[in-house]
């Protein structure tokens, strides 16, 4: 479904993507990890065309995109729709008029101008927007939201474009724990009811684990590991990060535990790094 072959991106002399190469077979929810300027974030903007590749090849469904141009760049576009940490909404606009904007790479430039929508449309916003548990907001502005809600819109706009890939770069980064909790259930029920793949940059292994199928850890832009969240250990975590034996995943946790819960993890992670 999805091959990746010696993906490279080059900002002058210094390499942010490094030959990176792994293979989809099926729609799965995989996550991306590493610390900051491993080379996430530049990774999905290629895959979405929003930064050129330097090389290689990104197939899907047996066509590499990285060539495409004018017309058949923004249906890619369309097709593998992006969910950005910052939420990337109009914050004076309201919620369902955002929504709405998952929908402007299939509309004229007129309808555009005056925000004409197919009445069709407007009720699938809405209905996306129910699925999602804010539909009661569908008037309010975006502003008005919270971080969480905020984000449901971005990914309900997302939804709008009827992708078969799902991109997020770092979804709750800026989020509450119990926000982020629903944003990653939101993505795992969309993933698993609609059988979309789903791509993210996830900051905690934690959230990782809970919520994908595949892991891939990044480190200087190259893929160091590769593999299911039970074979993520602390050992290797420790890789992906460059840690030492200090290291602690529960200082960055953004499960809902309370303390016990947290200590008996870092317990078993210990045992299993033995």
């Amino acid at each position: 479904m999805l091959e990746v072959k010696g993906l490279t991106k080059r900002f002058g002399g210094n390499l942010a993507v490094d030959n990176v190469s792994f293979r989809v077979d099926r729609p799965m929810m995989i996550g991306i990890i590493g610390r900051s300027g491993a080379g996430k974030s530049t990774f999905l903007r290629m895959m979405n065309r929003l930064t050129e590749a330097s090389e290689g090849v990104l197939a899907f469904e047996g066509r590499n995109v990285l060539p495409l141009a004018g017309k058949a760049k923004r249906e890619w576009q369309s097709t593998c729709a992006m969910i950005f940490q910052q939420f990337n909404l109009v914050p004076r606009m309201d919620v369902v008029s955002n929504v709405l904007h998952g929908t402007l790479g299939r509309r004229s430039t007129l309808a555009t101008m005056f925000n004409l929508y197919p009445e069709s449309d407007i009720h699938q916003a809405i209905d996306i927007l129910d699925r999602l548990g804010i539909a009661q907001h569908a008037e309010k502005r975006a502003e008005a939201l919270s971080g969480g809600q905020q984000q449901r819109v971005a990914i309900a706009r997302a939804l709008m474009q009827d992708p078969k890939v799902i991109l997020a770069d770092e979804p709750i980064a800026s989020l509450d724990p119990m926000n982020a909790q629903t944003v990653m259930e939101a993505l795992r029920r969309i993933h698993d009811e609609d059988g979309r793949m789903v791509i993210a940059n996830l900051h905690t292994l934690d959230t990782a684990r809970r919520y994908c199928d595949r892991i891939i850890g990044m480190r200087d832009g190259r893929v160091v590991f590769d593999g299911t969240p039970a074979q993520l250990t602390t050992g290797v975590a420790r890789d992906i990060y460059g840690a030492g034996a200090d290291f602690s995943e529960a200082a960055t946790s953004t499960e809902i535990r309370d303390h016990h819960d947290i200590e008996a993890a870092e317990i078993r992670n210990a045992e299993v790094a033995i």
